[in-house]
Parts: C-alpha cells; structure tokens; sequence
C-alpha cells in the first residue's frame, strides 16, 4: 500500500488554495494531507488545510527555522513548500532531511541571488539573457537624475523596492501636478515626481529603489519546474495582455527561462516573468517560489504542485509537456470558506451558518495587478 504524503505550505499566498486543491487531486490518486500554517486566522489555506497552526508573530529568522523543524518533526511533515524565511530555511536544508522532510524550494545561492532586483539584472545579463536599463536609488537626487535621463531617451520611468515582491510599492512616476484627476476612479500607480521627491526630501532614510523603464505588454509568466540536477522538467509561459490570459510555448519566452532555472540551481517551482522593452522581451522579475496563478496550466492538463512535489520525493516526473494548450481565458474571484469563528455579538440560541464551499474548478487572478506587477500579492 502506497503511504500518503504530507506537505506543508507555510504563511503563503491565499491563491494557493488552488495548490492545496492540485496536490489532492493528483493523477495517481495518492493520499495527500495538508498541513498550514499562517499568521492571520482568516487566511483561506487554514481553512483549506487538513490541519493548521497559526505561527507566532515577531520570531527571527534563526528562531522561525526552530519553529519549522519542530512542525516538521511533530506533524510527519514530508514535503515542506516554504515562502516565509525561505532564504533562512534553505540554508538549514540538511537538518530538514535528517529530520525526514525534503525541502521543495531553490538553493541558498538562487534565493541570495534573486532576493535583490539589481543582483539579479546584473547576474542574468551576464548569461546573455536581456533585461532593461536600470539605476539604483537611495535619495532625491539620484532619483531625478534616473527619471531624467529615461525621460530623456524616451521612456516612461516608474521604480519599486529592489528587494520585494508581489507590485508593492510599484509606482509610475508623471510630471503632472496632483490634481482632482489623482481622486477621481480608483487608486492609480501614477505619483507626481514632485511629491516623491518632497517625501524623500523631508525623511531621515535612505530607500532602496530600483528606478526603470514602464515595461509594455505582453507579460508572459514562465512556470519552470527544475530538478536538484538543475535540469528543467517543464517549461511553460502564462501570457497577460490586459484582462485576456492565455499560455505559449514560444522559445522567444522560454529560452531565456531554461537559461536561468538551470544556471541558477532555481531548483523545484520558480516563476520567471518577461515584458517587451521595445520590441525584446526582457527578464522583469524572478520569483524562487510557486506562482500564486501556477494553477492555470490545469487548463492545459498539467498538474504541478503535484509533479513537483513527486520530484522532491525522489520519484522524477520525467520531461512535462502540454497535452494542448488552453484557449484564452480571464479570471474572476469566488468564496472560499473560513475558519467558523464566534462572534462577540452572536446570541447563543442563533445558529451559525454553514461555511460557503467554492466550486471545484474556480480559477483566481493574483490578488495585485499593476502595470509591470509580480505575480501575486502578499500573502492574504
């Protein structure tokens, strides 16, 4: 008899419900239970997980690494998914396996190394992957000296944090004033260069931005799949081009994509994300973690939480290809149920409603979309 396997996703993306869903629902019809853990009680992936835990709050680095192992190690955890602390939790893998948990993220040097915008564009345009113009800033002036000079090749200029993920802090930067224009319809990327400036003008901080180009459409997300012998399984691109999404195999894409999963060691689920800069696509982001939509290539018949999870366990999924690619699609949000919780207001004799189950096949969008945005949101 085939034992079940346990995995565990730690503080993760609330798309990832769908993950939860692909790896009980895999091929061999093996017995998947899952294990969550988050710092918010209302988190989807609590309620979604066959067990849970909410994580203590505050902890380092050093001391969450001890949290995880004890998890590990009290809940049989076989397969952990990290996206909290995952550079300090692969530095510590060996102890994870000697406590018979493989871990299913990069290695320490891929998560180094992509953990910072500007590392990651000097290290990748070194092996002859493009990437757009960029300049590092700290303070007022080397701002406005970066939006000049891309202003002046023609280009519109926006910035973020070097180091983040998910769109924040994301901002398209524009000449005009602050204006009604700025309160009216929904939030807007766009700030004034002036009141930027102002604000760093009048803080005692340095910030650490990474002013570039406003990258154009298409974007194409390239879900790799890449084995501890950095040899990529699966390579497919995820395009978006305003609400309409679709999928490509087009070497254009995932060329460049191989070339950096292998040459990496971005070992396991990563997620590669390209822009056009003109009329190349250039790298826009590395993300050393399963996407939050890595679901949708269940429209083109492929399950790979499930292979990758497979891959960890030593069992290797072999070379996954597509058996047809999906038509064009766009995405739309649904419930999920929660945690039941008792509410301060809640008379005793009233009774508490049944928790609202999501259809099976609802498929989600990230939960942050901007101009040049990553892939998802933080973790809800």
């Amino acid at each position: 008899m085939v034992s079940r396997v346990r995995v565990w996703l730690n503080r993760t993306y609330a798309e990832n419900v769908f993950f939860m869903d692909q790896l009980r629902r895999n091929p061999s019809d093996r017995a998947v239970e899952i294990h969550a853990t988050h710092g918010d009680a209302d988190s989807p992936v609590l309620a979604a997980a066959d067990t849970a835990d909410l994580e203590p709050e505050g902890l380092s680095p050093a001391a969450y690494v001890e949290f995880a192992l004890d998890q590990c190690a009290r809940r049989s955890i076989d397969v952990f998914v990290p996206r909290l602390h995952q550079a300090a939790i692969v530095a510590h893998r060996a102890e994870f396996e000697a406590a018979g948990t493989a871990l299913l993220a990069p290695t320490p040097q891929a998560v180094a190394v992509f953990e910072d915008k500007i590392v990651a564009y000097e290290a990748v345009r070194a092996i002859g992957v493009g990437v757009p113009p960029w300049f590092r800033v700290r303070n007022a002036e080397q701002l406005v000296a970066a939006v000049d000079e891309l202003e002046a090749d023609g280009y519109k200029a926006c910035f973020k944090p070097a180091s983040g993920a998910g769109g924040v802090g994301f901002r398209v930067v524009t000449r005009a004033p602050f204006s009604l224009v700025h309160l009216s319809g929904f939030p807007s990327p766009y700030v004034p260069l002036n009141m930027v400036t102002a604000a760093l003008e009048e803080s005692e901080e340095e910030v650490d931005w990474i002013v570039m180009p406003r990258l154009e459409q298409p974007e194409v997300s390239v879900d790799c799949l890449t084995g501890p012998d950095n040899i990529v399984r699966m390579a497919i691109g995820r395009t978006k081009n305003g609400r309409r999404r679709g999928f490509t195999l087009h070497e254009q894409w995932l060329e460049p994509a191989r070339l950096i999963a292998e040459g990496f060691g971005l070992h396991y689920l990563s997620n590669i994300q390209f822009r056009m800069f003109g009329d190349e696509p250039v790298l826009m982001d590395v993300n050393t973690r399963p996407a939050g939509g890595l679901h949708q290539l269940s429209l083109c018949g492929v399950n790979a939480p499930w292979a990758a999870v497979q891959l960890a366990l030593g069992e290797d999924p072999g070379e996954i290809v597509p058996p047809f690619l999906g038509q064009d699609y766009t995405v739309v949000s649904g419930p999920r149920p929660l945690r039941p919780v008792t509410l301060p207001q809640q008379r005793v004799d009233e009774p508490v409603l049944p928790a609202v189950q999501a259809p099976a096949t609802a498929v989600r969008s990230e939960s942050v979309e901007t101009p040049v945005g990553s892939e998802a949101g933080a973790p809800a």
